[in-house]
């Protein structure tokens, strides 16, 4: 990336329109503006075509960085008239020494990284996402900050270009049991309660969990057990089953998964099916069977459907196997449930 003082094509409404809307926001500034040599398709290694970033004082002392690029800047190109590009840009606002002159290098190089990952995958961010990023957001600092979540911008509504709609998605950093927090709750809830710690949803390396407050545990607490959970999918690195050939009788099940994962299941499950949603746990591939799909039913039942196995469970027996499975190597059943669970110990790779 380099250090520009405009954008890199004169002929780019796109990016005009975007660029005025932070004008208007910050009409006596000079935005830092960093972009790059070679565009991405014409073989350049950053996605982005720009990054630019604007210094505030209040409510706290942050930059506010904006991306170029995950819209469509210069001409339309996908078929949807209505969405521009992938439909959104990043936003992102670490904390600052009110001295500092230029914006963290660690920061730009994080959001061209995200934006790498969107146009790698086709995956793209929405309001309310999470995202554990394997490591912390920089490693200039020691932070406890390893994971993100997605928030719209709170000052920069989504805009209409000539090529369609972008929304200004901030990515917030979290810690990683603010992110099981975020699982267990929904991620928009969360942050709402955040925000009065959180002015603008900065991102600052230097602080500790919020959960660390009794007060503001007890408040997520709360608010995940009248609402439940928005979290449908569970993924992890070991999961199997497969079906017992038994004659003449009903089939029975083992079930393997990993013990790093069975914490989160066990507190997901009664924050899904009993608020008549389901959850689905999702293993990572291979030739055997790695999906498993859990629905609240009014009597217990065991099937395969493509491939999947398929549990319903009342009530009664998501309370029992929540309370059943342990985060340690052992095998467990549940009365009732033709299942036996296999936990086998897991570690986390460093």
């Amino acid at each position: 990336m380099t250090d520009t003082d405009q954008t890199p094509d004169d002929l780019s409404p796109g990016w005009d329109v975007i660029t005025h809307a932070l004008e208007r926001l910050y009409p006596e500034q000079e935005p830092r503006h960093f972009g790059t040599l070679i565009r991405y398709r014409l073989g350049g290694p950053d996605p982005l075509d720009g990054l630019s970033a604007w210094k505030r004082l209040d409510p706290v002392p942050h930059w506010h960085i904006v991306t170029y690029g995950l819209s469509e800047l210069y001409e339309k190109e996908n078929d949807d008239p209505d969405i521009s590009g992938f439909g959104f840009e990043l936003t992102f606002r670490p904390t600052c020494d009110p001295a500092e002159e230029e914006p963290p290098m660690w920061a730009l190089n994080f959001l061209q990284n995200l934006a790498r990952y969107v146009f790698q995958t086709g995956n793209v961010f929405r309001d309310g996402d999470w995202m554990p990023i394997n490591g912390p957001l920089s490693h200039d600092v020691d932070t406890a900050l390893r994971s993100i979540a997605i928030a719209a911008d709170p000052e920069l509504p989504a805009l209409r270009t000539p090529f369609g709609e972008v929304a200004f998605l901030q990515v917030v950093g979290l810690t990683e049991d603010e992110e099981r927090a975020a699982k267990r709750w929904k991620t928009a809830r969360l942050l709402d309660t955040f925000r009065p710690a959180l002015p603008l949803l900065v991102s600052d390396l230097r602080r500790e969990s919020l959960l660390a407050d009794p007060e503001m545990r007890r408040l997520i607490d709360e608010g995940a057990a009248r609402d439940g959970s928005s979290t449908g999918y569970l993924f992890t690195d070991l999961l199997t089953w497969t079906r017992r050939k038994r004659l003449m009788r009903e089939p029975t099940y083992d079930v393997v998964m990993g013990s790093q994962q069975v914490e989160e299941f066990t507190a997901l499950l009664p924050l899904r099916l009993p608020f008549g949603r389901p959850l689905r746990l999702a293993g990572d591939g291979g030739p055997e069977q790695t999906r498993i799909l859990f629905e609240p039913g009014e009597h217990d039942a065991v099937a395969e459907t493509d491939g999947e196995l398929v549990v319903r469970l009342t009530p009664a027996t998501v309370r029992a196997l929540a309370e059943t499975l342990r985060p340690r190597a052992g095998r467990h059943v549940v009365a009732g449930l033709p299942i036996t669970w296999a936990i086998e110990q897991t570690v986390i790779a460093g």
